[in-house]
């Protein structure tokens, strides 16, 4: 099967962690490989954002990432890149004239704009995965959200014109559900894990005393704010907040200068510490240096974080939120919390750390659900089978 994924501003040969790029980078990169793992031919198309990169790019065995010229070429924050979506969709269908995909998987709003534009008159499927919904993030940001006002609207069309959507999780189905999308058109993949470099057995580095972790983007709705506040309710623990800039320039970022003033206003400045960005290779030593992975968003698609700390066999403490309510068992594998409540946070680490028995515990079980569900090879297969059964029932109707 040839799939041409969509992933107009989250290219998979980004550096994670910077601004823009995050999850779902790391799900288009996993997916295409182990999708093409299992024997298919996968092209990635992305904005091309550097005038000196190549068109095509050799990704892995069977994935080519395609940098598509739409607007100019160099990085645009991604709420910037709509006016360009219409030269994306021109662009890729007089490619698919001479080269046609059995299928198109878009990911994000943009790319599913761009993928209906150039696929529909070609009777080329497209399924399509958002990855986060304009009508949560309104809902949580309110003034700060930086999305076109078309956006909410957008996605309602798509979820309505593509052949299939892939949600990440149940609560993404019901806000679909309530924006008017019918449940029979989604159908629930989670995001996966890479269990050959996040495992328990990850070189791990030694610690004066035990640390707790928070790595993400650093935008304010992933709530490493919360995180910082809680901490002065638990007494000799560190906290490392890996994500962000270079360590180089961390000075000159809004956010770090935020969240180190608010350190130092709750008088836990000296316990705080920012690593900059962090490389993939290095994120599973650092998870595993952490007493436990805290991760508390005010609304998240999935999870990711929390995900690959369970792989690791780190126990974690999760905000109870979309994604998270899923891949996070509470009191199994980590424990859940309310988003936005420090002193809940608080008690609930401080209660874990206190235990070194059900962190213990915490940390196989989550081991070992991460390796049971959430493995690429088995969500590759499961995002395929989406795709076959699409084309079979397009075939029926045919």
């Amino acid at each position: 099967m040839k799939i041409a994924m969509i992933s107009e501003h989250a290219s998979p040969l980004a550096c994670v962690g910077t601004t823009d790029a995050g999850g779902q980078n790391v799900h288009v990169d996993a997916l295409a490989r182990a999708v093409a793992a299992l024997g298919h031919e996968v092209v990635v198309y992305t904005r091309r954002d550097d005038e000196n990169v190549p068109e095509r790019v050799g990704l892995a065995p069977g994935v080519t990432v395609v940098h598509v010229p739409a607007g100019p070429a160099r990085k645009i924050p991604k709420d910037d890149i709509l006016p360009w979506v219409p030269h994306f969709a021109k662009w890729l269908r007089e490619q698919w004239l001479f080269d046609r995909p059995d299928v198109v998987h878009s990911h994000f709003w943009m790319s599913g704009l761009a993928a209906l534009g150039a696929a529909r008159d070609l009777g080329i499927p497209v399924v399509h995965t958002y990855h986060a919904l304009g009508a949560v993030k309104r809902r949580h940001q309110g003034a700060d959200d930086t999305s076109p006002p078309e956006r909410v609207e957008a996605e309602t069309r798509i979820g309505r014109e593509a052949d299939a959507i892939i949600a990440t999780c149940t609560d993404e189905v019901d806000e679909l559900r309530r924006m008017g999308v019918s449940r029979r058109q989604a159908r629930v993949v989670p995001c996966g894990v890479d269990l050959t470099r996040f495992h328990p057995h990850a070189a791990t580095v030694p610690t004066a005393r035990p640390r707790l972790l928070a790595i993400s983007r650093l935008v304010p709705r992933k709530g490493v704010a919360t995180v910082i506040e809680a901490l002065r309710g638990v007494r000799g623990v560190d906290l490392v907040v890996a994500g962000g800039p270079p360590a180089g320039a961390l000075h000159h970022d809004h956010e770090v200068t935020r969240l180190r003033w608010l350190a130092q206003r709750n008088g836990v400045a000296d316990r705080v510490s920012f690593t900059g960005q962090v490389g993939r290779e290095d994120v599973p030593s650092l998870i595993r240096s952490a007493a436990a992975v805290v991760t508390v968003p005010w609304y998240e698609p999935f999870g990711m974080v929390a995900l690959e700390a369970m792989a690791c066999g780190v126990p974690v403490v999760a905000s109870c939120v979309g994604g998270q309510k899923e891949t996070v068992v509470n009191g199994i594998t980590g424990v859940l919390v309310p988003p936005q409540r420090p002193t809940a946070l608080a008690r609930a680490i401080q209660r874990l750390l206190a235990d070194p028995v059900r962190q213990s515990a915490f940390g196989i079980a989550g081991a070992d659900r991460a390796r049971a569900r959430y493995g690429w090879n088995r969500i590759a297969t499961e995002t395929v089978a989406a795709y076959r059964e699409v084309g079979v029932r397009l075939e029926a109707t045919a």
